[in-house]
């Protein structure tokens, strides 16, 4: 990736002479976060990522590529290079790295990802919303899903399907863990 998300944000609110206070309203995300994703690396869940896209008008894969579009995409496995780090709190290190498993395919209706995941605090484990859906299968390790008001422990090969407007949490629990997960946004 050529340049940082933050600054892809940053220059696509810029080219729409949006203020982040502008932004902040449209997207209901607090103006010092939005700052802060801009021009700090930081990067949160998937979540206010897409709210940040959807603000903007742009599809959640502008912020990782949109460089060339390929059809049919295939992603080797030596391939792969760490895309975001996501889920960072203050100096802490992010607990999630996700790898794009669509990178180079710009007209994509899904996110597919491979996600290595570290267990997070109990505190920093905040439910999101957005529309959607995500299909997840566990790789590795264990993975704790809270779905409204449900909690599931999910083992390697296990999988989940769910409606992401629902809010919810996906977190590794008991130690690291890998995850493939497919994520649909609505036009």
């Amino acid at each position: 990736m050529d340049k940082r998300v933050g600054e892809r944000i940053r220059a696509f609110r810029e080219k729409q002479n949006l203020s982040l206070a502008d932004l902040s309203e449209r997207t209901g995300l607090d103006e010092t976060f939005l700052n802060a994703v801009e021009t700090e690396d930081r990067y949160p869940s998937l979540g206010p990522l897409l709210k940040i896209a959807r603000a903007l008008g742009l599809r959640l894969g502008t912020f990782l590529d949109d460089q060339v579009s390929r059809d049919p995409l295939i992603v080797r496995l030596d391939e792969r290079s760490q895309e975001l780090a996501m889920h960072q709190h203050g100096d802490t290190p992010a607990s999630h790295t996700y790898h794009s498993l669509g990178r180079g395919k710009t007209d994509r209706h899904m996110e597919p990802f491979f996600i290595e995941m570290l267990p997070e605090p109990e505190e920093d484990q905040t439910l999101s919303s957005h529309e959607g859906e995500e299909f997840i299968v566990v790789v590795s390790g264990q993975l704790k899903l809270v779905f409204g008001r449900e909690t599931s422990i999910l083992g390697p090969g296990d999988s989940i399907y769910f409606n992401s407007v629902v809010p919810h949490n996906v977190s590794a629990t008991g130690g690291p863990a890998s995850i493939y997960a497919v994520l649909y946004f609505p036009e």
